[in-house]
C-alpha cells in the first residue's frame, strides 16, 4: 500500500472544531464574564449628572466587593432596587423584549436590568446622616460632607429657606442611622434624583419608613470607567 490511510478524527476533535461549539463557547465565556467579572451599564437618566450623563456607558467591576470588601462613601455603585423602591415595570416580558434587554446588558448599548439603578454611596451601615449644616451641607457622623460633584442642588438659603424656617428647605432631612448591610445612596443631580432620601426631604418628623436603601446583597458592583462616548472616556 503506497498511500497511508487517513485515520478518522476522534469524536472530541470533531466536536471542538465545529462552528457551533465555538459559538456556544463564546456565549458561555461572555456569560461568565458578565456574571462574575465586569459588565457594561447604560445610564438611562440624568440623576447622576454631571458626573454621568444620559446614555453614557460605564464599566461595572463585579469583583470590587468580593470577599470582605464593601462599598465606601463616595463610590458610585450599580445595584438592583428591591420592591421598596416602588414599581419598576413588569417582569413578565415577551421573548422579543427579553432578547433586546439581554443584548443591552451584554453590549451596554441598551436597557440593563429593569430594576437596576446607579447612585453614589453617602453612608454605610451604622453611620448617621442628617441635613443640614447652617451652610446647607449634608452631615455624616457629625461632620459636614464635602460634595464638589453635586449638580443643581435643592434650594437652601440660610435664614430664609433652611431647616429652621417655615416652609422648610427641601434639602433638609431627618436624622437617620443606616441599617446593617445597607447603604444610603444619592444622585449627584441632587434636585432630580429618586434616591434613598427623596421621600424624606423637607420633613421635620418624617416617617422612618420613608428611607430607601441599597442592600449589600443587591449590589452589582462599582462603576469604574466611562466607556462611551469616546469623548467622555475617564475613570470614576
Amino acid at each position: 500500500m503506497t498511500d497511508v490511510e487517513q485515520q478518522p478524527r476522534p469524536m472530541w476533535r470533531r466536536i471542538t472544531g465545529s462552528t457551533l461549539f465555538h459559538l456556544v463557547l463564546a456565549f458561555v465565556v461572555v456569560g461568565l464574564v458578565l456574571s462574575f467579572v465586569a459588565k457594561p451599564y447604560w445610564v438611562p437618566s440624568g440623576s447622576m449628572e454631571q458626573t454621568l450623563k444620559i446614555d453614557d456607558r460605564v464599566l461595572v467591576n463585579r469583583l470590587a466587593y468580593a470577599g470582605d470588601a464593601h462599598p465606601s462613601t463616595g463610590e458610585i455603585i450599580v445595584f438592583d432596587a428591591d420592591e421598596t423602591w416602588g414599581e419598576w415595570g413588569s417582569n413578565d416580558e415577551g421573548p422579543l423584549k427579553k432578547a433586546f434587554r439581554w443584548i443591552g446588558e451584554v453590549s451596554g448599548f441598551g436597557p440593563s436590568g429593569p430594576h437596576t439603578l446607579i447612585k453614589r454611596v453617602i453612608a454605610g451601615p451604622g453611620q448617621t446622616v442628617s441635613c443640614c449644616t447652617a451652610e446647607g451641607a449634608l452631615i455624616v457622623d457629625g461632620k459636614p460632607l464635602d460634595e464638589p460633584y453635586i449638580y443643581q442642588d435643592l434650594a437652601f438659603d440660610p435664614g430664609t429657606l433652611d431647616c429652621t424656617t417655615t416652609p422648610i428647605s427641601p434639602r433638609c432631612l431627618p436624622e437617620v442611622t443606616v441599617p446593617e448591610d445597607s447603604y444610603l445612596v444619592l444622585g449627584d443631580h441632587r434636585s432630580s434624583s429618586a434616591d434613598s432620601a427623596y421621600r424624606c426631604r423637607g420633613e421635620r418628623d418624617a416617617d422612618p419608613g420613608c428611607w430607601l436603601w441599597a442592600r449589600d446583597e443587591d449590589v452589582v458592583g462599582r462603576a469604574t470607567v466611562i466607556l462611551w462616548p469616546a469623548s467622555r472616556w475617564s475613570g470614576l
